[in-house]
C-alpha cells in the first residue's frame, strides 16, 4: 500500500514538473507577449520576466518592440523633369502595439517594406531631379507621411525615413558636369569683370596723383624696370623719355668756363737794357696773372643737348 501511494505521488510530481515546463515562458525585456488562448486574443499583454500559459491551450507569440532598421531595395523610376534614376533609401520604425502587429497584419515587416517600396517609387515620380538631389529634407519627410499612414493600423510607428543615394545615368552625369564647368566659369569672368573695375578706378586714381607730380611717373617706370629684370628670363626694351633728360639737365650745375692762354710771339729784347727791365717786370707781375705778350681766350659754352638717342636693348 506505503509503495502504491509513493509510486502514485512520483507520478503527480514528474506529472507537475513536465505541466511546468510545457508552461514556462521567459519574455525578455524588449519584448512584449500576446496570448492566444484557443484562438481568441487575450486582454493582457505579457511584459517581460516569467510567465505561464496553458500547455496546448494557449499560443505565445513575442513581439520585438526594439527600432528596427530595414533598408528599402533601390528602386528605378522617372522623375517629374523625365529622367531615369535609381534611388534607395532606409526605414526606422517600432512595434508600438504588440496585439495590433500580431492581429492586424500577417507579416508587419514584410509589410513595411513593401509599403516603403512603393512610397518610394511615388515619390521619385512626383518629384524633380533637383529636388532629389538637393531637397532631402521635405522628401524624406514626405515619404515618412506615405508610409506612416497606413503603418499606424498596424501597431507599428514610423520613427525615420532616409534617402541614402541616387543613381544617374553617365549622360546625366556628364551633362550635369558640363552645366557645373559652365556655372564655374561665368561665375569666374564676373569675378574678374569686378576686379579690373576696380583696378581701373585705382588707377585713375593713381594717375590723377602722378598728374601733379611728373617725376613720380619716372619713379614708377624705375621701379617697373627693376622688377621686371628680376626675373632674367627675358629681353626689357627700355623707353627713355626725354622728359626725364630735362629733368636731370634742371638738376645739373652750370658748367665753369674753362680759361685758355695763347702765347704770341714777342721781339727779342736787347740784351742791354731791356733784360734788366724784363726780370724787373717779372718780379713786378702778381701771381696768376698773364705773363705779358698773352692772350687770353674763354671758350664759348656747350650747346644745349639734343633729342634722345635711340632705345637700345638692355639684357
Amino acid at each position: 500500500m506505503v509503495e502504491e501511494l509513493v509510486t502514485a505521488a512520483a507520478a503527480v510530481g514528474a506529472a507537475a514538473v513536465v505541466y511546468a515546463a510545457a508552461a514556462a515562458r521567459v519574455v525578455k525585456q524588449y519584448e512584449r507577449g500576446v496570448v492566444l488562448r484557443l484562438g481568441r486574443l487575450r486582454p493582457e499583454v505579457r511584459g517581460p520576466g516569467f510567465t505561464l500559459v496553458v500547455p496546448f491551450v494557449d499560443r505565445l507569440s513575442k513581439v520585438n518592440m526594439q527600432i528596427v532598421t530595414m533598408p528599402v531595395p533601390a528602386q528605378e523610376g522617372i522623375t517629374r523633369d523625365n529622367v531615369t534614376v535609381r534611388v534607395d533609401a532606409v526605414v526606422y520604425f517600432k512595434v508600438v502595439d504588440a496585439a495590433e502587429a500580431v492581429i492586424q497584419v500577417e507579416d508587419y515587416r514584410f509589410a513595411v517594406s513593401q509599403m516603403a517600396q512603393t512610397s518610394l517609387r511615388s515619390i521619385i515620380g512626383k518629384s524633380d531631379l533637383d529636388d532629389l538631389l538637393s531637397n532631402r529634407e521635405s522628401l524624406n519627410q514626405g515619404l515618412e507621411l506615405m508610409i506612416d499612414s497606413p503603418a499606424i493600423g498596424w501597431g507599428v510607428q514610423i520613427d525615420r525615413v532616409e534617402i541614402k543615394d541616387v543613381s544617374l545615368p553617365e549622360t546625366m552625369k556628364r551633362s550635369m558636369a558640363r552645366q557645373a564647368e559652365a556655372d564655374r566659369e561665368r561665375r569666374a569672368r564676373v569675378i574678374n569683370a569686378d576686379a579690373e573695375l576696380q583696378a581701373s578706378r585705382k588707377l585713375a586714381e593713381a594717375a590723377q596723383q602722378m598728374e601733379d607730380t611728373p617725376s613720380a611717373l619716372q619713379l614708377r617706370l624705375l621701379q617697373t624696370v627693376v622688377a621686371v629684370a628680376a626675373e632674367k628670363n627675358s629681353t626689357l626694351v627700355l623707353p627713355f623719355p626725354v622728359e626725364l633728360l630735362r629733368f636731370l639737365e634742371r638738376a645739373a650745375p652750370p658748367p665753369q668756363p674753362e680759361v685758355r692762354y695763347v702765347e704770341t710771339p714777342q721781339p727779342q729784347p736787347s740784351p742791354t737794357s731791356d733784360d734788366g727791365a724784363h726780370r724787373e717786370g717779372e718780379r713786378d707781375r702778381e701771381p696768376g696773372a698773364p705773363a705779358p705778350g698773352r692772350e687770353v681766350t674763354t671758350p664759348e659754352p656747350a650747346p644745349a643737348p639734343g633729342p634722345a638717342p635711340a632705345a637700345k636693348p638692355v639684357p
